[in-house]
């Protein structure tokens, strides 16, 4: 036997091993989510849903849907401005080097190092004058801060590695740098497209600081708040509790899985120079 094979052995056994601790409360959470009331205290817990009950994910379809479009509407919103503004300005840093560019970016680092909370109460003085408080699109602004400053920076990475030469055979035909950066930098930025978008939904759709400070008690609340307001609630139907937990994870996880493959090349682009 080669001893290699034993030492990859032994490392793929500790990553599994690893991996199911760090799983095992997304399996419990599933596994609460079809446990019957009556069920949710018995000692020793039972670790399959054996006589299992769907009640929960029917609570979940009658009372969490309104969130979880409210939800899907900050997150695409804030997925399309976040875009619009930092595809631009990483194209601007990349390729135009503006004056100034380089405290742009460290002013970008910096602004990712302050406390959402302090964020969020800047906000609130700013909506409650402009009466954007309990708004959609106030929402949508406020979690575009949070994904803006790393877009940015992703976005200029990326377009760092686009060859000069084919704007500059752009410009030869007679496009300008709107059109070079229209037709030729955004098609060919499709990995640190999608990566920014991705992040941008899920820090939104995840988003709770904001949520709670700006749009609580209002018409449009997103699933944070409602499972927030159903613990409060709904304390004792626990299964509810975790259903709701597992539909709001499913359009993360979902979205996560399909753009994978564009996540690793846009993280690390600009890593490596030839």
């Amino acid at each position: 036997m080669n001893p290699g094979t034993g030492r990859t052995w032994w490392k793929t056994a500790i990553g599994l091993l690893l991996t199911a601790i760090m799983l095992f409360p997304v399996y419990w959470m599933l596994n609460v989510s079809f446990t019957r009331d009556q069920h949710m205290r018995k000692s020793p817990p039972d670790w399959f849903p054996v006589h299992g009950t769907l009640d929960g994910y029917r609570t979940v379809l009658n009372q969490q849907l309104p969130y979880l479009a409210t939800s899907l509407v900050i997150g695409l919103g804030t997925v399309v401005l976040t875009v619009a503004l930092a595809a631009p300005a990483g194209y601007a840093l990349a390729k135009l080097r503006p004056r100034g560019g380089g405290l742009l970016s460290f002013v970008l680092l910096v602004a990712q190092m302050i406390p959402g909370i302090i964020m969020a109460m800047g906000f609130y003085a700013i909506y409650l004058q402009l009466g954007l408080l309990q708004s959609v699109p106030g929402l949508i602004v406020a979690d575009s801060t949070l994904a803006v400053p790393f877009a940015v920076l992703i976005f200029t990475a990326f377009m760092s590695g686009i060859p000069g030469e084919l704007l500059q055979a752009a410009q030869v035909d007679g496009a300008g740098t709107l059109r070079s950066f229209r037709s030729v930098v955004l098609p060919m930025s499709r990995n640190a497209l999608v990566t920014v978008s991705l992040f941008a939904f899920l820090w939104s759709w995840s988003d709770f600081v904001f949520a709670s400070t700006l749009a609580n008690g209002g018409a449009h609340e997103p699933i944070t708040l409602g499972i927030y307001h159903y613990i409060g609630n709904n304390n004792q139907q626990w299964n509810a509790i975790m259903a709701t937990a597992v539909v709001a994870s499913l359009p993360a996880t979902v979205i996560l899985v399909l753009a994978q493959r564009y996540i690793a090349a846009g993280v690390t682009a600009g890593a490596v120079k030839d």
